[in-house]
């Protein structure tokens, strides 16, 4: 008979150092990002422009470096994915600053497209932990009534928005398949969203303060998704090198039985 071999009793050392460690630390790498977040908000509300349009430019580059920093290395397909819809949203908050000669608003509208299908190809394929929520259905009425009250104001920019609101509606019920906290994330980046198409074409309708919620929205709903999104990549990894540690010693153990 085979007989399995005695392993040593654990002594509480770490012996997988290949395995991540499961704790929220790497949390604090967001901090920076939350930090500039509420420089912005503030500054913003204060009419500080000298500071809150800066501080709008740091935004993505802090959230990417977050993203970088609590992703280790390799970090692979799915993080280079995740920071390629950072960097789009990047251009879309800078699109006045970096590309002055061009018009701003339709340049916003085609980078942030370019950071929601990305957000959508992920959460879709590789982020996805659950099935699409049925209640995400309530995005299409959103689109509906959105284009019923904007449309008188959308001018030559209206199929546009339409086709952009298809896809920010789309992130949103997309969003609902990748866990609990992306899920709000992309509520708050369409609320965000929403906010803003009443600011640039129904400015005279709206409340004072416009700006910082459009602003406190957007940051919280970038920031959800990508600690969602880490999170999810970071359990992956955790129980894949589980796996593969449990593997070893299953090997271990049979390569050492006596028959």
């Amino acid at each position: 008979m085979r007989r399995a071999a005695r392993l040593p009793p654990y002594d509480g050392a770490v012996t997988t150092p290949s395995i991540p460690r499961p704790g929220r630390t790497w949390v604090w790498a967001f901090a920076p990002y939350a930090l500039i977040s509420i420089v912005h908000i503030v500054t913003l509300a204060l009419g500080a422009t000298d500071i809150s349009t800066p501080s709008k430019i740091a935004l993505m580059p802090a959230l990417f470096l977050g993203v970088a920093i609590a992703v280790s290395p390799p970090r692979g397909r799915i993080t280079a994915l995740l920071l390629a819809a950072i960097t789009a949203s990047w251009l879309g908050d800078s699109a006045g600053v970096f590309f002055p000669a061009l018009p701003t608003v339709p340049l916003m509208i085609a980078f942030f497209a370019i950071a929601h299908l990305i957000y959508i190809w992920l959460f879709l394929r590789d982020l996805a932990v659950r099935r699409t929520a049925r209640w995400s259905l309530v995005y299409i009425v959103w689109w509906v009534v959105l284009l019923i009250v904007l449309w008188p104001s959308l001018g030559a920019l209206a199929f546009a928005v339409a086709a952009y609101g298809i896809v920010l509606g789309g992130t949103a019920a997309a969003s609902t398949r990748a866990g609990t906290l992306v899920t709000w994330g992309g509520v708050l980046f369409l609320t965000s969203d929403t906010i803003l198409a009443f600011l640039l074409f129904m400015p005279e309708r709206v409340p004072p303060l416009t700006d910082p919620a459009v602003m406190l929205s957007y940051t919280l709903g970038q920031g959800l998704i990508a600690i969602g999104a880490v999170s999810i990549i970071r359990a992956r990894r955790i129980a894949a090198a589980a796996a593969a540690a449990d593997a070893d010693v299953e090997a271990a153990a049979d390569g050492t039985g006596t028959a």
